[in-house]
């Protein structure tokens, strides 16, 4: 039987261009005081994104915002672990005013550059060992731009706010390991003036009032990666419900959006429900939705545990919404080059729920795409062949029409490959081999192949996963 081996995994990649980024940064005297970690782990698309010597644990974020200035106050209380000596460490903020910071409570020296926040402190930071570092700062948060033109970062509204961090923006609201490879829990709380809400990831842990400013807390007892994390101010509806199973399902409605929303989002239980059949157990300890105003973001966004929506979606935008709770945001990709791996099996959880529920089968679905019949407009046809779905080109092709709809469709050539049954057991392995972690294109590839060690899948790793143009279908 054939193996097809892929090209460097993002790792090996990451790697090499750590050790040829990593600068030195003197602090103190002694062993190790000029050691520190990369301004970057690598990223084949954002280099400058995360950073090196340190992994994250648990993020404590303090906010509070004034709509009317839309001003921003915040404390971030960051615990971490060294992975090397540390004479210096760097964190990814954009814009926003430092005030001061401290590393295990005592003043540390820092400095600014680009989005790079380097924090010197008064030690050296041993191997292995935990430390905290607390950054106060203030300002009017930027509103980020990607490379595919889309809005992200801190989005003012006309209630007040809303924070989405895909792929980069998180970095403008928070300083942090902004990278999808480091995942950590979260408490959030945020401060907002009376008569707002402020929503966020994870479960409520208590709300108090004082002085005209009411203060909302937030806790996430899951790893998450930052570009999932949100916050929405405004003056929502609120609901919370439970699924069958006890599952905690909180929402949150722009009054403006309530009743287009109300018939879709009451259906998350039943969504939810047939998900676990699909996937395997739900990876998180509630789930729900935030629906704001079209104007406000233009996109929807699977934030953890409570997907973000430009208005009332339709079903298939909920589930497919929902699957990123296990593809994308239980197993996160490693790098941004593997985004496949979180939108071609959130675009497959469409046709399945289709195949489901008497619409499309899943192959009526290939059909139409390969003939090119399947969207409405020709540029959108032709452009599922313009690159591999596990190889955008540019920044900008991460979230491009290849990287969901040929993603899914790798999936379903994997399908009838190995078969229904084994097909299923497979969606299901692969949430459970990772849950909670980060996995790239190459874990998936070695995952598949032993799964069904007596298939050969080089033709579809070849052509399908990271050929050029439109293959040969038979």
């Amino acid at each position: 039987m054939r193996l097809f081996r892929p090209r460097p995994d993002s790792r090996a990649v990451a790697a090499v261009l750590l050790t040829a980024s990593a600068a030195a940064c003197a602090s103190g005297s002694g062993p190790g005081a000029d050691r520190a970690g990369g301004s970057g782990v690598g990223d084949p698309y954002f280099p400058k994104s995360g950073n090196g010597g340190y992994d994250v644990t648990h993020y404590a974020l303090d906010l509070g915002y004034d709509p009317r200035a839309r001003r921003l106050t915040g404390t971030a209380t960051i615990d971490a672990r060294a992975r090397q000596d540390l004479g210096a460490l760097n964190l990814d903020l954009q814009g926003l005013d430092v005030e001061d910071v401290t590393v295990g409570g005592t003043a540390a020296r820092w400095s600014r550059e680009g989005q790079e926040l380097t924090v010197r402190p008064r030690d050296v930071l041993d191997r292995d060992a935990r430390f905290r570092v607390v950054v106060r700062y203030s300002g009017v948060p930027k509103t980020v731009t990607d490379p595919d033109g889309s809005e992200e970062g801190w989005l003012p509204t006309a209630d007040g706010a809303l924070a989405l961090g895909q792929p980069t923006g998180s970095m403008a609201w928070f300083p942090g390991n902004h990278h999808p490879s480091d995942k950590a829990t979260y408490s959030i709380a945020v401060t907002v003036p009376k008569g707002l809400r402020a929503v966020s990831n994870g479960e409520p842990s208590g709300e108090e009032t004082k002085g005209g400013r009411t203060t909302y807390r937030w806790r996430v007892g899951e790893p998450m990666a930052s570009y999932l994390a949100t916050v929405a101010i405004g003056r929502y509806e609120t609901d919370r419900t439970r699924t069958a199973d006890g599952l905690p399902v909180y929402t949150a409605v722009d009054p403006g959006q309530a009743e287009a929303s109300r018939a879709v989002l009451a259906r998350i239980p039943e969504v939810v429900g047939w998900a676990e059949r699909t996937f395997g157990p739900y990876p998180f300890s509630s789930t729900g939705a935030v629906v704001d105003r079209p104007e406000d973001a233009g996109y929807a966004l699977e934030t953890q545990t409570r997907p973000v929506f430009p208005g009332a979606p339709d079903i298939l935008l909920l589930v497919h919404e929902i699957a990123h709770q296990w593809y994308g945001n239980s197993v996160t990709p490693r790098t941004w080059r593997d985004m496949w791996l979180n939108e071609g099996f959130a675009t497959y959880a469409q046709w399945l729920w289709q195949e489901d529920h008497g619409g499309d089968t899943a192959q009526e679905t290939f059909d139409l795409l390969y003939a090119g019949t399947y969207f409405p407009d020709a540029a959108t046809n032709e452009a599922l062949w313009s690159f591999p779905p596990a190889e955008p080109p540019d920044a900008a092709g991460i979230s491009a029409t290849p990287v969901y709809w040929r993603g899914a469709m790798v999936l379903h050539r994997i399908r009838r490959t190995v078969g229904d049954d084994a097909f299923s057991a497979l969606l299901r392995g692969w949430a459970e081999a990772h849950r909670h972690g980060t996995a790239d294109t190459g874990d998936f590839t070695a995952y598949v192949e032993k799964s069904a060690p007596d298939k050969d899948f080089g033709r579809i790793w070849e052509d399908w996963l990271y050929g050029e143009g439109r293959p040969d279908r038979a």
